[in-house]
């Protein structure tokens, strides 16, 4: 099933993104809804992609509606668009730490709803997408749900009592990739590398590595065993990062943003 139409709520970032990735994927314009509240914005929006831009409430008599709001702005904007929604509906909410259950209590019974975890790169086109539905959604809204996420990336369905750890996964993943590459650079840059040379090893280093475990399959500790030579360069580059207790932070970084996503759902 395609839906006939889809209203996208929030045209921030992510709400873009999915926007223009809809558009690449072959969904017509005229069946999009965007909701936008500020003219500039929403005059932006038109010129750019060629959709109507309206209202929330207009936005959420769509088909699907998908909800892509700050967590803290959920409330608000379901109570703003709860009257319009009617049985059948598909709600998709992309809001970090927002329960099913949440949203089930404000909206009218019969309508569907899945929570999803996105990230940044969809963007690219390369997002990672975890999705969760709840006990109304039909087989037919879920693979509806999958078509639009798919469309900017890769979709994995989670039971929600997951979602929290996806989100200190894939949620925030991108930032901690793109702070280790920070680092990286500025170490070329204190080893006497240009700028320029050392932003560009680091980033195609990522870019290969990525590359190595997706095609080849391969655990990553037979790919690190692979470049760590006995008593060699590498081997005492990860002596200090074992020394520095590196893992040890990650996880604790992780079970962090785990224990935010919670706690943001409350």
């Amino acid at each position: 099933m395609v839906a006939e139409t889809t209203g996208i709520i929030g045209a921030g970032v992510m709400g873009e993104a999915i926007l223009s990735g809809l558009l690449r994927a072959g969904r017509p314009a005229a069946s999009l809804l965007v909701g936008e509240r500020r003219p500039d914005r929403a005059a932006e929006l038109t010129e750019r992609y060629g959709v109507r831009v309206v209202s929330n409430g207009e936005a959420a008599t769509a088909d699907t509606v998908m909800l892509v709001v700050k967590p803290q702005d959920m409330s608000a904007v379901l109570d703003g668009i709860t009257p319009v929604l009617r049985s059948g509906q598909l709600v998709v909410s992309l809001a970090a730490g927002i329960t099913v259950a949440f949203i089930e209590a404000k909206v009218p019974a019969g309508v569907g709803v899945v929570r999803v975890m996105p990230n940044t790169p969809a963007l690219v086109d390369a997002g990672m997408a975890a999705m969760s539905p709840g006990s109304a959604v039909t087989a037919d809204q879920l693979a509806e749900a999958e078509s639009l996420l798919a469309s900017v990336g890769k979709v994995v369905e989670v039971p929600e009592y997951q979602q929290d750890a996806v989100t200190a996964i894939s949620g925030s993943g991108p930032a901690y990739v793109f702070y280790v590459v920070e680092s990286m650079i500025e170490a070329g840059v204190h080893l006497g590398l240009p700028r320029t040379v050392a932003t560009e090893l680091t980033i195609q280093t990522l870019v290969g590595s990525a590359a190595m475990l997706r095609e080849t399959g391969t655990h990553p500790t037979v790919l690190r065993e692979q470049v760590t030579s006995p008593a060699g360069t590498t081997a005492a580059a990860l002596r200090e990062l074992d020394d520095h207790k590196v893992r040890a932070a990650f996880i604790a970084a992780m079970e962090a943003a785990r224990d935010r996503s919670r706690a943001l759902g409350q």
